[in-house]
């Protein structure tokens, strides 16, 4: 039997996204990345995506360094924030604009579901474990074509209201609790 991880489905108020926006310098919209920085997260391609955006904002990408080079050159687009700590996690991705995850290898993908959780739209790859983390309520992107993601990224902005109210039931049926239901039966 399988039994999914879950998230924490409470979501992030105005106050904690406007506390991590001030600490972190972020402006107000902004396209997140979260994850361990190492090359199967694919940000070379999701960097190379905003050159398909004349109105990119801005990339911001939480995450501890990882394995391997991501062959990621520094860009005035893209700003790493290195680990932030657990309590900031949930004010940042309700922060932002998109959750953009077009990786190339995952096991499973619980950033998809955490960012999900507090209304974020969500791009990730097709044909991975993320899009069948996503259960239909994302944009699906070649990871491998960065014309693709940046066509998803500007998907996602222009149905953001639908997309956060896919997302929010996609992620309550993938809660703790329903992990906690499955494993108890």
């Amino acid at each position: 039997r399988l039994v999914p991880l879950g998230v924490e489905t409470e979501r992030a108020d105005a106050e904690a996204v406007a506390r991590v926006r001030a600490t972190y310098e972020l402006p107000e919209e902004y396209l997140l990345f979260v994850g361990t920085v190492e090359p199967r997260k694919n940000l070379k391609g999701l960097v190379a995506a905003l050159e398909h955006l004349p109105d990119a904002p801005l990339l911001v990408v939480a995450g501890a360094a990882g394995w391997g080079d991501t062959g990621v050159e520094p860009h005035p687009g893209v700003r790493f924030l290195g680990f932030v700590p657990g309590e900031d996690l949930s004010p940042l991705y309700a922060g932002a604009s998109v959750f953009c995850y077009a990786s190339t290898q995952e096991g499973y993908g619980l950033p998809v579901l955490e960012a999900m959780a507090q209304g974020t739209p969500v791009v990730t790859s097709k044909g991975s474990a993320t899009e069948e983390v996503a259960g239909g309520a994302a944009v699906l992107v070649d990871p491998l074509d960065p014309a693709d993601i940046a066509r998803g990224i500007d998907d996602a902005r222009r149905r953001r209201s639908q997309l956060s109210a896919r997302g929010l039931l996609r992620a309550h049926r993938s809660s703790w609790a329903t992990t906690a239901d499955l494993t108890v039966a």
